[in-house]
């Protein structure tokens, strides 16, 4: 899960994956139109819905978090669909 992650942060933009400070977003790596394009991707490739209320700065600053969300995410997809 985490590989499939990181290949589709990479295929934005690899600058990404290889940024080890706490904000993407003060960094200039990401902005709202590239969360659409990372949420969207998600989506796709993980058979999920990210709810809107998900999509803030806060779960996309790094990529740790955007990791933990999607865990959080798939985690109650498999409960409501259990």
């Amino acid at each position: 899960m985490r590989d499939k992650l990181i290949a589709l942060l990479d295929d934005i933009d690899e600058d990404i994956v290889s940024y080890d400070g706490s904000n993407l977003f003060d960094a200039g790596l990401l902005d709202s139109f590239a969360v659409i394009e990372i949420v969207g991707e998600m989506e796709k490739i993980f058979s999920i819905e990210i709810k809107s209320e998900d999509v803030i700065e806060k779960n996309f600053k790094t990529v740790e978090n955007m990791f933990a969300l999607l865990k959080r995410v798939m985690g109650m997809e498999k409960s409501t669909n259990s």
